[in-house]
């Protein structure tokens, strides 16, 4: 029962300043959010790259494989996403009830997992561009595409920062989720 009271006593709502706290750094991590896959999906854009293989020109860039055009679409979503949750963040700071909470955890876990996916997708075939995989035959394509690379290598540890919002994102909301479901 001591151990109760000195958990209520301490707990996450009633701390002073634990509403205001949660909401700036729920703007603070969509903002930063925002920014890095913003940043990510343009240097996707402008990082094309004509090389010349063989005598054979050829146009690099993030549409020619899959895995890129999925983390492409994953932070263009994610952008979206995060404006439209800055302004229902914004509007539930007036009103907040357990089932907005609720909503907000359940678009940071979807938002993070969709980001994951599409960094561990492109992580997979930037290596295999980067190093090869000589067992099965494939060569390292970086040293004839190195402007192409270098920004998609940007470009992916950016959609990674922007990862880790979303996971703090998602921790807070889950923490807020479970503070407001014990008062």
């Amino acid at each position: 029962m001591a151990v109760e009271t000195a958990a209520a006593k301490y707990s996450s709502s009633s701390w002073p300043w634990s509403n205001k706290r949660f909401f700036v750094a729920q703007i603070t991590l969509r903002i930063l959010a925002t920014a890095f896959s913003l940043a990510a999906v343009s240097l996707m854009i402008t990082g094309t790259q004509t090389v010349l293989v063989f005598l054979v020109q050829m146009k690099v860039t993030y549409s020619s494989s899959s895995a890129w055009r999925f983390l492409f679409g994953a932070n263009i979503v994610t952008c979206i996403l995060s404006v439209l949750s800055l302004i229902f963040v914004c509007l539930i700071s007036r009103s907040a009830s357990h089932m907005k909470y609720f909503l907000l955890f359940l678009h940071d876990m979807v938002t993070m997992v969709l980001l994951i996916s599409g960094c561990a997708a492109a992580s997979a075939i930037g290596y295999v561009g980067k190093y090869g995989e000589l067992k099965m035959g494939w060569g390292p394509v970086c040293g004839f595409a190195p402007k192409f690379c270098n920004r998609s290598t940007i470009s992916l540890v950016l959609s990674y920062l922007a990862f880790l919002c979303y996971m703090g994102l998602t921790i807070l909301s889950a923490h807020k989720l479970l503070s407001r479901a014990t008062e």
